[in-house]
């Protein structure tokens, strides 16, 4: 892949704040040869993945040529959005199928946040480039793996860190390093949520039809169907994911980083005990 191939993956952060900035599409080209377009797919299609490609395609230089998901409900219904602006597209179940086509240049990685890694690492082992969500990883171990992975078969990789793209975020960062703070000692970051509801307790039961539920839990441990740990609320179990940290402090502890601009932690200490919204979402995420 070429250099401005390349670019275009490592300027994907701007492209996914570009759909909240229209303005910003500007810095792109409004003509690209059909040589210099980038073949993306994405994997896993229900929340950001889709949000993360609806703003790529916004950028001439991306052709969308193949979705994936577990959820056969969600890739009809965007296969059938793609469809109706002129797209038509490859789908798959089985992520592993989708990266063997040669043709494939860069995947958009939007699954739970317990498949990242396995994803990534995958994708650049098959060769290609990739925009993953955030968090990279679950663990250390985890995020080790992926960026070892990415050395190894030199691909280009960005993670959706996009906040910091945001122009807002730019002029803030301008103003903290000119000096004009002094010299600044201490920075608080904070998650207001107060917009999230409380999730009654659920049954466990079957997965919906057309959910490929065992392809979804993965590497995770298995467990039986909860609509509680399905779709956006699988945010909220350790299985999966690291819960409000993970999902929304680290866009904000990334925000803090620029700022400061400390370096690598010394150590990192966590403390409270607040580990759910309500007793309700508690009782069904041990």
């Amino acid at each position: 892949m070429n250099n401005s191939r390349r670019d275009f993956i490592r300027s994907a952060s701007t492209m996914v704040a570009a759909a909240a900035m229209p303005s910003a599409l500007n810095a792109f080209p409004k003509l690209v040869a059909p040589s210099d377009r980038l073949n993306v797919a994405a994997i896993g299609i229900n929340g950001m993945g889709w949000a993360d490609l609806t703003a790529m395609l916004k950028n001439p230089a991306a052709q969308c040529v193949a979705l994936c998901d577990v959820d056969k409900n969600v890739l009809d219904k965007r296969a059938a959005e793609l469809a109706q602006k002129g797209i038509k597209v490859k789908t798959y179940s089985d992520y592993r199928k989708l990266l063997e086509d040669k043709n494939i240049d860069a995947v958009i990685i939007g699954t739970p946040d317990h498949w990242h890694c396995k994803i990534m690492a995958d994708a650049c082992t098959a060769g290609k480039d990739v925009y993953c969500e955030k968090p990279a990883g679950n663990s250390i171990a985890e995020c080790a793996v992926m960026v070892a992975t990415q050395q190894k078969y030199n691909r280009v990789v960005q993670v959706g860190q996009w906040q910091r793209s945001n122009k807002h975020y730019q002029d803030a960062m301008d103003f903290a390093h000119s000096g004009k703070l002094g010299n600044v000692r201490l920075v608080k970051a904070w998650a207001y949520q107060g917009w999230m509801k409380p999730v009654p307790v659920q049954p466990d039961g079957n997965a919906p039809a057309g959910v490929d539920y065992d392809m979804w839990l993965g590497p995770a441990r298995k467990r039986s169907f909860n609509k509680n740990r399905f779709h956006y609320e699988f945010r909220w179990f350790w299985d999966y994911a690291g819960g409000t940290m993970t999902d929304w402090g680290v866009h904000l502890i990334d925000i803090v980083l620029m700022g400061m601009k400390p370096g690598d932690p010394i150590s990192v200490v966590g403390s409270g005990g607040k580990y759910s919204f309500n007793s309700a979402r508690h009782a069904r995420r041990m």
